[in-house]
């Protein structure tokens, strides 16, 4: 069975950090994009992170450049999503998706994917 388990959320103070990783199972990670992306309640979805193949091309959403940095360790089919100075905006769901097509899951608007993630709530607040 093809699935992608993300962990590592949790409640933080505002200032603090938390290091999300998604597992893959059932196949390998590295033939795929990793997109991270997240949900506050009554908001759309939002594009966090990406991260290609490869991991020599990463991107991230205007919020959260400087704070968030995307990796990925392909020998234990995992990627990272380490945030820092964390704000009370960045409280929702967060979940990682996988495509094979880096344009489909990375640029385009339609967050197309061929595999989620279940979700990791993170809540930011003191």
């Amino acid at each position: 069975q093809l699935q992608l388990v993300e962990s590592g959320g949790g409640l933080v103070q505002p200032g603090g950090s938390l290091r999300l990783s998604c597992a893959a199972s059932g196949f390998t990670l590295g033939n795929y994009a990793i997109g991270w992306f997240r949900q506050a309640p009554g908001k759309e979805r939002e594009r966090v992170s990406c991260v290609s193949s490869s991991g020599w091309t990463t991107r991230y959403a205007d919020s959260v450049k400087g704070r968030f940095t995307i990796s990925r360790d392909n020998a234990k089919n995992t990627v990272y999503l380490q945030m820092n100075a964390l704000k009370p905006e960045d409280t929702a769901v967060y979940y990682c998706a996988a495509d094979q097509q880096f344009f489909r899951l990375c640029v385009s608007n339609s967050f197309g994917a061929e595999l989620w993630g279940q979700g990791t709530q993170v809540t930011v607040s003191s």
